[in-house]
């Protein structure tokens, strides 16, 4: 069983996005955390810090909000969230993201979590096929593939 297949599910997997801001924007990933289970709801609240220590965009339409070190005690397992925001939202100096992949990782797993989604969003073609895909099967697909 891969990485993805245990971290990325449907469930966790929010298409079409509508968001006012990059705050809103980082809730919705971590409220998807929450509901499957995977952290306790003050983890959103340490996502939120984490954003205003240093900003997770990582480029290429791409942000990767996960909570300050002092989160660890919110994390009950590891897993990933996605949310789809076609026509992005501004996180500051001039960056916009499409594409939020929020982070929980249990011990150093995050480790391995954050090199694999750097390696399939370091290609700007991926991370247009996981902006525009019309299904959360379609985003598992390229997940699988790339990690």
């Amino acid at each position: 069983m891969s990485m993805a297949t245990k971290v990325v599910s449907k469930e966790k997997i929010m298409l079409n996005a509508k968001v006012a801001d990059k705050t809103e924007a980082i809730r919705l990933a971590g409220e998807l955390l929450v509901k499957a289970g995977h952290v306790t709801p003050d983890y959103v609240d340490k996502m939120l810090e984490r954003e205003e220590i240093v900003t997770t965009y990582i480029g290429s339409g791409v942000a990767i909000p996960h909570g300050t070190n002092e989160s660890k005690e919110s994390i009950r397992s590891t897993g990933i969230s996605v949310v789809q925001i076609p026509d992005g939202v501004d996180f500051g100096e001039g960056n916009t993201a499409y594409l939020l992949i929020g982070i929980a990782a249990v011990g150093d797993e995050h480790l391995e979590l954050l090199s694999n989604i750097a390696v399939i969003c370091s290609d700007e073609a991926n991370v247009n096929r996981v902006v525009h895909a019309k299904t959360a099967e379609e985003i598992i697909t390229l997940f699988e593939e790339g990690m």
